[in-house]
């Protein structure tokens, strides 16, 4: 596979902190209306043990100049021409957060496609891929999408309260939640990379069943922790993410 333009990879690729010497990289893929940056704490807490990349999706902040992509093949497509030629020296791990854990997973397939099975999926703040429920968010007006987020309380409120930030994000985010409320699990069998699962008990966008189904998708290891608190559960709970993430890499960085 040819190596992508490095202007590229930096436009994709955020590294918040330097760790060459890291035994295993963590790549971070946001939740709808996300960017990078959301992942900065992570890290600041794991690095230098765990190198932390964040994917920076077009349509937001510094890309927010540029069309967003419409669905979530295409998106992982791209993901994977520019991460699966580069970060190849070490293990590479996949942190996904809502949206983000399904493109996780398709990345996943891509990768595996390649030969090069992820060391781990962390599947946060979503059901298992294979589960539908029939949403249409991406339906409603500005002031239903903004609902939408206040509810989920996943973005600041006084943000939300910005008339003309709200110009600015609103466009990407409705992109986001038509990209997953359309996608469908396509036909393959499961991944080999072990799953970890992570889901707040209150959350409503998946129940604990719901997320349970992510075992579904794996031959290999699989394991649900179950935590306190609704779809941004991490925000209340980042020590005990973090150390979820750091055991299920302990065999790469011990």
């Amino acid at each position: 596979m040819t190596a992508p333009d490095p202007a590229e990879y930096d436009l994709w690729i955020r590294r918040f902190h330097q760790a060459p010497d890291a035994p295993v990289r963590l790549l971070c893929l946001p939740h709808a209306g996300g960017s990078a940056s959301f992942y900065f704490p992570v890290s600041a807490a794991l690095s230098p043990g765990i190198e932390v990349l964040a994917v920076q999706y077009p349509g937001r902040q510094d890309r927010r100049s540029e069309p967003s992509i419409g669905t979530v093949a295409e998106l992982a497509d791209r993901i994977h021409r520019v991460v699966a030629p580069v970060e190849d020296d070490r293990p590479l791990a996949l942190f996904g957060h809502s949206m983000g854990a399904v493109l996780g997973f398709e990345l996943a397939r891509r990768l595996e496609a390649d030969g090069r099975a992820p060391a781990v999926l962390f599947a946060s703040g979503r059901r298992g891929p294979a589960t539908h429920r029939d949403e249409r968010v991406h339906l409603r007006d500005d002031d239903g999408l903004v609902a939408e987020l206040k509810a989920l309380s996943g973005t600041n409120t006084a943000l939300l309260g910005d008339e003309e930030i709200l110009r600015m994000i609103l466009p990407a985010i409705r992109n986001d939640y038509r990209a997953i409320e359309t996608y469908r699990r396509p036909e393959g069998g499961p991944l080999s990379s072990p799953i970890v699962a992570l889901i707040g008990d209150a959350d409503p966008k998946s129940s604990v069943e719901e997320a349970k189904a992510w075992a579904e998708e794996t031959t290999g290891d699989f394991r649900l922790k179950v935590f306190p608190g609704g779809h941004f559960y991490l925000a209340a709970h980042q020590r005990e993410v973090l150390a979820e993430i750091t055991d299920g890499l302990a065999a790469y960085t011990a």
